[in-house]
């Protein structure tokens, strides 16, 4: 008796290595992200994948842009949500560092910048520029652009180095993104005491 395989589209195709190549990247590190492990994860070939892609190199732009997308997506959600008084901004320090810890944008930024392909990054910084500048608008009497470099830069290295360096240092594992919030708060208060 055969096994019947349901085609995919290409986009169907696409979407699903792309799916599986970040969950390789979030479980088992970057190094695992390989054309050959991905294709194995999604049953199919090796030239499947490079039809999709072009080269290695192609599959971790299209996983950049994926996760970019996905980053600024929830970090917008929350600052909009903030904004309109429906959410805590504590809720945008959650969102940056989810999305560099466990969605794998930090990961993913370590990857290229150790690997060389710094070029891959450019969807993600581009995504966040963007964003800040959306965000900024109406609001140039506050230091987004500068809370965002700090926020990310927190986010990132907690992604990559929090847990041991909290552990090394005796202090619980989430006081990074407690620090980021404290940040993001004083930033804010001082913002509204400023336009009163």
């Amino acid at each position: 008796m055969s096994i019947k395989r349901e085609r995919l589209s290409p986009e169907e195709s696409r979407a699903a290595a792309l799916e599986a190549a970040r969950r390789l990247l979030i479980e088992k590190g970057p190094q695992a992200v390989t054309l050959k492990a991905v294709a194995a994860e999604i049953g199919k070939s090796h030239a499947n994948l490079l039809h999709h892609f072009g080269s290695a190199a192609g599959l971790q732009g299209a996983l950049a842009e994926l996760i970019s997308g996905r980053v600024v997506a929830g970090i917008a959600e929350a600052v909009l949500r903030s904004r309109q008084g429906e959410a805590d901004p504590i809720e945008i320090v959650d969102r940056t560092f989810d999305a560099f810890g466990r969605e794998g944008a930090g990961a993913l930024a370590a990857w290229m910048i150790l690997s060389g392909n710094r070029d891959a990054l450019n969807p993600i910084l581009e995504a966040i520029h963007g964003l800040v500048d959306q965000l900024g608008e109406g609001h140039e009497d506050r230091p987004v652009h500068e809370m965002t470099l700090a926020l990310v830069l927190a986010a990132l290295g907690d992604s990559l180095l929090g847990g041991p360096m909290a552990e090394a240092l005796g202090l619980p594992r989430e006081k990074a993104r407690e620090l980021a919030r404290r940040q993001l708060i004083a930033a804010h208060k001082a913002a509204e005491g400023e336009g009163a």
